[in-house]
Protein backbone atom coordinates (compact mmCIF):
# COMPACT_ATOMS: atom_id res chain seq x y z
CA UNK A 1 0.00 0.00 0.00
CA UNK A 2 1.58 3.36 -0.99
CA UNK A 3 2.19 5.63 1.96
CA UNK A 4 2.28 2.80 4.46
CA UNK A 5 5.90 3.10 5.63
CA UNK A 6 7.54 6.26 6.89
CA UNK A 7 10.74 4.67 8.17
CA UNK A 8 13.87 3.91 6.18
CA UNK A 9 13.84 0.36 4.86
CA UNK A 10 16.79 -0.63 7.00
CA UNK A 11 14.73 0.24 10.09
CA UNK A 12 11.58 -1.54 8.91
CA UNK A 13 13.10 -4.97 9.32
CA UNK A 14 12.60 -6.85 12.57
CA UNK A 15 10.21 -6.23 15.41
CA UNK A 16 12.22 -3.68 17.40
CA UNK A 17 10.42 -0.56 18.60
CA UNK A 18 10.99 2.39 16.27
CA UNK A 19 11.77 5.82 17.72
CA UNK A 20 11.10 9.21 16.14
CA UNK A 21 12.48 12.45 17.55
CA UNK A 22 10.25 15.27 16.32
CA UNK A 23 10.58 19.05 16.17
CA UNK A 24 14.20 19.03 15.01
CA UNK A 25 15.30 22.56 14.04
CA UNK A 26 19.07 22.38 13.62
CA UNK A 27 21.87 20.13 12.43
CA UNK A 28 23.47 19.64 15.85
CA UNK A 29 20.27 18.27 17.38
CA UNK A 30 19.69 16.06 14.35
CA UNK A 31 23.15 14.52 14.51
CA UNK A 32 22.92 14.03 18.26
CA UNK A 33 19.55 12.25 17.99
CA UNK A 34 20.95 9.94 15.31
CA UNK A 35 24.01 9.15 17.44
CA UNK A 36 21.66 8.28 20.31
CA UNK A 37 19.85 5.77 18.10
CA UNK A 38 16.81 7.56 16.63
CA UNK A 39 15.24 5.79 13.64
CA UNK A 40 13.51 8.92 12.33
CA UNK A 41 13.58 12.69 12.70
CA UNK A 42 10.57 14.97 12.34
CA UNK A 43 10.72 18.46 10.84
CA UNK A 44 7.77 20.77 11.42
CA UNK A 45 6.66 22.59 8.28
CA UNK A 46 3.65 24.24 9.95
CA UNK A 47 4.30 28.02 10.20
CA UNK A 48 2.25 28.25 13.40
CA UNK A 49 4.61 25.94 15.25
CA UNK A 50 7.33 27.04 17.68
CA UNK A 51 9.52 24.50 15.89
CA UNK A 52 8.79 25.59 12.32
CA UNK A 53 11.56 25.32 9.76
CA UNK A 54 11.60 26.05 6.04
CA UNK A 55 12.56 22.72 4.50
CA UNK A 56 14.02 24.30 1.38
CA UNK A 57 16.36 26.46 3.44
CA UNK A 58 17.15 23.69 5.94
CA UNK A 59 17.62 21.20 3.13
CA UNK A 60 21.32 22.01 2.89
CA UNK A 61 22.04 20.35 6.24
CA UNK A 62 19.16 17.85 6.25
CA UNK A 63 20.43 16.37 2.99
CA UNK A 64 23.77 15.65 4.69
CA UNK A 65 22.18 13.38 7.32
CA UNK A 66 22.51 9.58 6.93
CA UNK A 67 20.14 7.97 4.44
CA UNK A 68 19.42 5.23 6.97
CA UNK A 69 17.60 7.76 9.18
CA UNK A 70 14.10 8.67 7.99
CA UNK A 71 13.35 12.37 7.57
CA UNK A 72 9.68 13.11 8.12
CA UNK A 73 8.09 16.42 7.10
CA UNK A 74 5.18 17.40 9.34
CA UNK A 75 2.34 19.16 7.50
CA UNK A 76 -0.96 20.59 8.75
CA UNK A 77 -3.84 20.85 6.28
CA UNK A 78 -1.57 21.28 3.24
CA UNK A 79 -2.84 21.80 -0.27
CA UNK A 80 -2.23 18.87 -2.60
CA UNK A 81 0.42 20.92 -4.39
CA UNK A 82 2.24 21.67 -1.11
CA UNK A 83 2.12 18.05 -0.01
CA UNK A 84 3.42 16.76 -3.34
CA UNK A 85 6.15 19.39 -3.51
CA UNK A 86 7.35 18.60 0.01
CA UNK A 87 7.29 14.86 -0.61
CA UNK A 88 9.33 15.40 -3.78
CA UNK A 89 12.24 17.02 -1.91
CA UNK A 90 15.14 14.57 -2.32
CA UNK A 91 15.95 14.44 1.38
CA UNK A 92 12.36 13.83 2.58
CA UNK A 93 11.53 10.19 3.34
CA UNK A 94 7.83 10.67 4.08
CA UNK A 95 5.13 13.06 5.26
CA UNK A 96 3.20 13.14 8.52
CA UNK A 97 -0.23 14.77 8.19
CA UNK A 98 -1.34 16.48 11.39
CA UNK A 99 -4.46 18.36 10.35
CA UNK A 100 -7.97 17.49 9.24
CA UNK A 101 -6.88 15.85 6.00
CA UNK A 102 -9.70 13.78 4.50
CA UNK A 103 -9.55 10.18 3.39
CA UNK A 104 -10.00 11.43 -0.19
CA UNK A 105 -6.94 13.68 0.16
CA UNK A 106 -4.91 10.84 1.65
CA UNK A 107 -6.09 8.51 -1.09
CA UNK A 108 -4.83 10.93 -3.73
CA UNK A 109 -1.41 11.06 -2.08
CA UNK A 110 -1.28 7.27 -1.98
CA UNK A 111 -2.19 7.11 -5.66
CA UNK A 112 0.71 9.47 -6.38
CA UNK A 113 3.07 7.12 -4.53
CA UNK A 114 3.67 9.40 -1.54
CA UNK A 115 4.74 7.75 1.71
CA UNK A 116 2.93 9.25 4.68
CA UNK A 117 1.47 8.76 8.13
CA UNK A 118 -1.81 10.24 9.34
CA UNK A 119 -1.98 11.69 12.84
CA UNK A 120 -5.20 11.28 14.83
CA UNK A 121 -6.04 13.63 17.72
CA UNK A 122 -7.16 11.42 20.59
CA UNK A 123 -9.79 13.21 22.66
CA UNK A 124 -11.97 10.26 23.64
CA UNK A 125 -12.75 6.68 22.68
CA UNK A 126 -15.05 7.98 19.95
CA UNK A 127 -12.26 9.96 18.29
CA UNK A 128 -10.60 6.74 17.12
CA UNK A 129 -13.72 4.71 16.44
CA UNK A 130 -15.17 3.94 12.98
CA UNK A 131 -12.30 5.66 11.20
CA UNK A 132 -12.28 5.97 7.41
CA UNK A 133 -9.41 4.52 5.44
CA UNK A 134 -6.59 7.04 5.19
CA UNK A 135 -4.78 4.95 2.54
CA UNK A 136 -1.87 4.28 4.89
CA UNK A 137 -1.30 1.71 7.58
CA UNK A 138 0.84 4.09 9.66
CA UNK A 139 -1.19 6.16 12.12
CA UNK A 140 0.01 8.49 14.87
CA UNK A 141 -2.07 8.64 18.05
CA UNK A 142 -1.48 12.04 19.61
CA UNK A 143 -2.96 13.95 22.53
CA UNK A 144 -5.18 16.76 21.32
CA UNK A 145 -5.69 20.38 22.33
CA UNK A 146 -7.79 22.94 20.48
CA UNK A 147 -5.78 24.98 17.99
CA UNK A 148 -2.56 23.00 18.47
CA UNK A 149 -1.13 20.26 16.29
CA UNK A 150 1.29 18.04 18.19
CA UNK A 151 4.17 19.06 20.43
CA UNK A 152 1.84 20.21 23.21
CA UNK A 153 3.35 18.04 25.92
CA UNK A 154 -0.11 16.77 26.84
CA UNK A 155 -0.21 13.10 27.81
CA UNK A 156 -2.23 10.72 25.67
CA UNK A 157 -4.78 8.42 27.29
CA UNK A 158 -2.92 5.11 27.49
CA UNK A 159 -6.06 2.99 27.86
CA UNK A 160 -7.59 4.36 24.68
CA UNK A 161 -4.29 3.85 22.85
CA UNK A 162 -3.95 0.28 24.14
CA UNK A 163 -7.45 -0.70 23.04
CA UNK A 164 -6.98 0.89 19.62
CA UNK A 165 -3.68 -0.91 19.03
CA UNK A 166 -5.08 -4.24 20.17
CA UNK A 167 -8.10 -3.79 17.89
CA UNK A 168 -5.98 -2.87 14.86
CA UNK A 169 -3.09 -5.37 14.74
CA UNK A 170 -2.38 -4.71 11.06
CA UNK A 171 -1.69 -1.02 11.60
CA UNK A 172 1.67 0.52 12.39
CA UNK A 173 0.66 2.70 15.33
CA UNK A 174 3.00 5.43 16.51
CA UNK A 175 2.35 6.59 20.07
CA UNK A 176 2.84 10.31 20.75
CA UNK A 177 1.67 12.90 23.23
CA UNK A 178 3.41 13.81 26.48
CA UNK A 179 6.04 11.08 26.39
CA UNK A 180 9.19 11.62 28.47
CA UNK A 181 12.19 9.53 29.55
CA UNK A 182 10.30 8.91 32.81
CA UNK A 183 7.03 7.62 31.37
CA UNK A 184 7.85 6.16 27.94
CA UNK A 185 8.83 2.74 29.27
CA UNK A 186 5.50 2.26 31.04
CA UNK A 187 3.63 3.59 27.99
CA UNK A 188 5.34 1.11 25.67
CA UNK A 189 4.67 -1.82 28.00
CA UNK A 190 1.03 -0.82 28.38
CA UNK A 191 0.16 -0.13 24.74
CA UNK A 192 2.62 -2.13 22.59
CA UNK A 193 3.04 0.45 19.79
CA UNK A 194 5.02 0.03 16.58
CA UNK A 195 6.89 3.26 17.36
CA UNK A 196 7.03 6.18 19.76
CA UNK A 197 7.30 9.86 18.89
CA UNK A 198 8.61 12.59 21.21
CA UNK A 199 8.95 16.36 20.94
CA UNK A 200 8.69 18.40 24.14
CA UNK A 201 9.75 15.57 26.45
CA UNK A 202 13.38 15.77 25.31
CA UNK A 203 13.76 19.55 25.00
CA UNK A 204 15.64 22.14 27.00
CA UNK A 205 13.54 24.81 25.22
CA UNK A 206 11.09 24.71 22.28
CA UNK A 207 13.05 23.53 19.24
CA UNK A 208 16.21 22.70 21.19
CA UNK A 209 16.84 19.09 22.17
CA UNK A 210 18.74 18.06 25.29
CA UNK A 211 21.14 15.26 24.25
CA UNK A 212 20.97 13.59 27.65
CA UNK A 213 17.18 13.57 27.61
CA UNK A 214 17.18 12.16 24.08
CA UNK A 215 19.56 9.39 25.09
CA UNK A 216 17.58 8.63 28.25
CA UNK A 217 14.32 8.54 26.27
CA UNK A 218 15.66 6.11 23.69
CA UNK A 219 17.21 3.86 26.31
CA UNK A 220 13.99 3.79 28.36
CA UNK A 221 11.83 3.10 25.30
CA UNK A 222 14.03 0.32 23.96
CA UNK A 223 14.50 -1.11 27.44
CA UNK A 224 10.75 -1.61 27.70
Amino acid sequence: MPGQSIFAESHERGGALKIKICGITNAADAKSAIECGADALGFNCFPGSKRYIDMKIAGEWISQLPETTAKIAILVNPSLEEALATAALPFVTALQLHGAETHEFCGTLAQRGVRFAKALPVTSENSVRDLPSFATDTLVLDASHAGEFGGTGRVIDGEIARRFIESNPRLRVILAGGLTPENVGAAVRKTGPFAVDVTTGVESAPGHKDPELVRAFIEAARGA
